[in-house]
């Protein structure tokens, strides 16, 4: 598929192919969900914790005897019911990790894609360098790309320069290409793409 290519300044300056394989498939929404989920699910530390019965300080001795005071019978007084006493069903450190096979995952990436592509929401710059780290250059940028909300910028290698002068431009953000996951890619309403990103993404996802 063919796309507008685009200088930094926002000014169209000819056309670029996409493989139709990556950007161009029916997006796959189960596989996208599913992948969503797994990945949020692996950012939950786990690290929860409350304690049961059996590990509070205290009790040991039965509060009263079991017959004779009117009142109901006891075992501990840390039990559920007692101040201070245990936690019933409470949370437990846990993993919440889940797997998804890599054909999946990569299928998952690749209709992400084709579903900014399919929706216009896709940019790709013939290059991007700035001289300086200037916030205004950024935004003059994105003003030129006909970005008006949120959007995500793929990097092909590390850029000190591009990532500050966006770091302080909200619902912006910054990514190298080797880390693209679908919760960035469904994140945000735009992605900006220099052709060597787009290579990148060719080279793994093809």
């Amino acid at each position: 598929m063919q796309v507008p290519l685009f200088n930094q300044a926002g000014e169209k300056i000819g056309t670029t192919d996409l493989r139709d394989d990556i950007f161009g498939i029916e997006p796959n929404q189960p596989v996208m969900h599913q992948a969503l989920v797994r990945q949020r699910a692996n950012g939950r530390q786990g690290t929860s914790d409350t304690k049961s019965r059996g590990e509070v300080a205290g009790g040991g001795s039965k509060p009263w005897k079991q017959k004779g005071t009117g009142r109901a019978r006891q075992g501990s007084t840390r039990a559920p019911q007692w101040r201070h006493g245990g936690i019933v069903f409470g949370p437990t450190p846990r993993s919440y990790a889940q797997r998804m096979p890599r054909k999946m995952r990569r299928l998952a990436l690749r209709s992400a894609l084709s579903a900014k592509a399919a929706d216009g929401q896709l940019r790709v710059v013939e290059s991007l360098v700035l001289e300086a780290p200037k916030t205004r250059d950024m935004e003059a940028m994105l003003g030129g790309l006909a970005i008006d909300s949120s959007a995500l910028i793929l990097l092909p290698a590390p850029n000190p320069t591009v990532q500050k002068s966006s770091a302080n431009i909200p619902d912006v953000k910054t990514l190298r290409v080797q880390y693209l996951n679908v919760r960035d890619l469904l994140g945000f309403d735009f992605v900006v793409l220099p052709l060597d990103s787009v290579k990148a993404i060719e080279g793994f996802l093809g």
